[in-house]
């Protein structure tokens, strides 16, 4: 079973940068919203000629990428997908059938979704795959506010896809510094007891990669 992680956050909070020290090599980034990365001399680094970028919103096409990485003929050089942001083919799926009514097509909607996630999870041991994803903070009568991965209809919104992922971190910016927060704090952001010191860690998915390998082999 592959490692899945969720990092959720809003727009601007880091999400995407956070993965700028990845490796190249053993990495294949999948951009669903077509705008491209966050640091200088990315397009260097991930491009069609490395065979690392691809650039779909098509959630069928996303998970064809990953199947074609897990299958026993790919070159077994990647070791960590990045699909940037699930919530790209959430919104895109929907703008392609904003013309249907009805039950139907949210539901198939939600079903394209969490089959993403759900065969990211039966994927090869030795990968990881890191789904970034809009967060969304909703506040209730009583003036409580409480943040969460950001879905498009209901079915996905019943189904809560943080259940799917083991860890889920929360990007945020506090006083011009970019952190991820690693345990719930009136948030879905968890993360195994004992993985991490601090509630809250720079926001560099690879620092998150070692403490998880290290982590594992205790």
């Amino acid at each position: 079973m592959a490692r899945i992680i969720g990092i959720m956050g809003e727009s601007g909070a880091g999400k995407t940068t956070s993965m700028r020290n990845l490796d190249p090599a053993t990495t294949f980034y999948i951009d669903c919203d077509k705008k491209g990365l966050s640091w200088r001399g990315w397009k260097t680094q991930y491009n069609k000629d490395n065979k690392n970028y691809a650039v779909t919103d098509d959630p069928a096409k996303v998970t064809a990428y990953l199947q074609a990485i897990n299958s026993k003929t790919s070159d077994n050089r990647i070791r960590t997908i990045v699909v940037d942001t699930l919530n790209g083919c959430m919104v895109a799926d929907e703008m392609r059938r904003s013309k249907e009514k009805g039950y139907d097509k949210w539901l198939d909607l939600a079903v394209s979704v969490y089959g993403i996630v759900d065969y990211a999870l039966t994927m090869r041991d030795d990968l990881t795959v890191i789904f970034i994803c809009h967060s969304q903070t909703v506040q209730n009568d009583n003036g409580y506010m409480f943040t969460s991965i950001k879905t498009s209809g209901q079915k996905l919104a019943k189904i809560q896809l943080e259940t799917k992922f083991p860890i889920v971190l929360l990007a945020k910016a506090i006083d011009g510094e970019y952190v991820f927060e690693t345990q719930a704090n009136f948030s879905t952001a968890k993360s195994p007891m004992g993985l991490f010191e601090t509630k809250t860690i720079p926001n560099d998915i690879s620092k998150v990669l070692e403490a998880l390998a290290a982590y594992e082999q205790e």
